[in-house]
């Protein structure tokens, strides 16, 4: 295919348009321009097509491959949320596939071809792949793998009620966390519940501080994520921003966590009413995607002191039943209470052993135990610091 077709169909391209905004297509699409027109500039454009993908790849066709089964476009929304698909638009689909395919399998040798000093242009990798096939099968499975920022991360923030990705996620996972196994597979049956589609409530990790609760949700997350689990973190002055976030996801074939980290309410907090609106649901209703998950410190999420007991609220009891009744709105509620001696040693020695730290485990114990009098008690967050500390050779075995 000559370059001049080849521009004239990336050019075309309706469903796919989001490509442009690739900087390996972007610059490809320039110098497929300036080829056509016997540019000058054209072999400065292939170079840096070339550069731009080599900073990313050597293989052209995977790169594209990947770019068109992530990406998020009105095909893929409309056969997502259940819509029909009009004749046109699938069409539009197969046509767009079918060019892709061929631009895919481009060589550099057929893209260079015509330009002066082809000896010195670099290559790049490149192999045949049904696109088609590819994009079906991904259709297919769209509820494990995702589209758009999605299907490429699995961690997220919210920025102005919109999704922003965590490049870089904590990596924890549940086989590092010795130790509360029983609390933790309440959670872990509720989110499997979840990506069955099967009823899955909002859940409150309680409990000491330093016991494992943030941890645990961030290592389902990082378990089940390939299973089409997403987790987004909303901080305490975002909660007014979930009721458009949930409106979002509704339609998206992925199921999500929405995490509340360290959860905590004064009386009179206007997030507290937002929060018990999330959890009872709106006219709209819950969706049935996506869950609350929060985690405290705090039994009833409110920081209460003797002076609003004392307070000059008429209806004081009416008030304190508010307040009391906003933690049972979540359905499930898991303790995470600090261990006794014998439990937290043998988290440490569970994690001795993940560290391979080489020690018997009488001194252990007694430098254990020592860490934790000097590091405000025992708590498997303490463990944890106490075996890396051993581990990096900081303190002596």
């Amino acid at each position: 295919m000559t370059t001049s077709k080849l521009y004239t169909g990336l050019q075309s391209l309706v469903i796919f348009r989001n490509l442009y905004e690739n900087p390996v297509i972007s610059t490809l699409k320039d110098y497929l321009r300036s080829a056509q027109q016997n540019s000058e500039d054209a072999v400065g454009n292939y170079c840096r097509f070339v550069s731009v993908l080599y900073e990313r790849t050597e293989n052209f066709s995977r790169y594209l491959l990947e770019l068109v089964l992530e990406d998020e476009n009105l095909y893929v929304k409309k056969y997502c949320s259940g819509e029909p698909v009009g004749e046109y638009l699938e069409a539009c689909l197969t046509h767009e596939l079918a060019f892709l395919k061929k631009l895919s399998g481009t060589s550099a040798r057929e893209l260079s071809e015509g330009l002066n000093g082809g000896e010195f242009l670099p290559s790049y990798r490149t192999e045949e792949i049904d696109f088609a096939e590819e994009y079906r099968g991904r259709l297919s499975d769209i509820h494990l793998h995702g589209y758009g920022i999605f299907a490429k991360y699995h961690m997220f923030t919210v920025a102005d009620g919109r999704p922003v990705p965590v490049k870089y996620p904590d990596p924890q996972t549940l086989e590092q966390l010795p130790g509360y196994e029983k609390e933790r597979q309440k959670i872990i049956a509720n989110t499997e519940a979840l990506l069955a589609g099967q009823p899955a409530c909002n859940a409150l990790l309680y409990g000491d501080a330093g016991t494992g609760k943030s941890s645990t949700v961030k290592a389902i997350a990082n378990e089940y994520y390939t299973k089409g689990l997403r987790l987004i973190e909303v901080k305490k002055n975002q909660l007014y921003q979930i009721p458009e976030l949930v409106d979002n996801l509704g339609k998206n074939p992925l199921k999500f966590i929405l995490f509340v980290d360290d959860l905590s309410f004064s009386a009179n907090d206007d997030d507290f009413s937002a929060l018990k609106a999330i959890l009872e649901g709106s006219v709209g209703g819950r969706s049935g995607n996506v869950a609350v998950y929060a985690t405290s410190n705090r039994r009833h999420l409110v920081k209460e002191t003797l002076s609003d007991r004392e307070g000059d609220d008429i209806h004081f009891f009416d008030t304190m039943q508010e307040i009391m009744s906003l933690s049972a709105r979540f359905g499930l509620t898991v303790t995470f209470q600090r261990p006794e001696k014998e439990k937290y040693l043998q988290i440490v020695r569970a994690l001795a052993k993940q560290h391979e730290v080489e020690i018997d485990d009488h001194t252990l114990e007694v430098r254990a135990e020592a860490h934790a009098i000097r590091n405000g008690g025992r708590t498997p967050r303490v463990a944890k610091q106490f075996v890396e500390l051993l581990a990096g050779g900081v303190i002596e075995g």
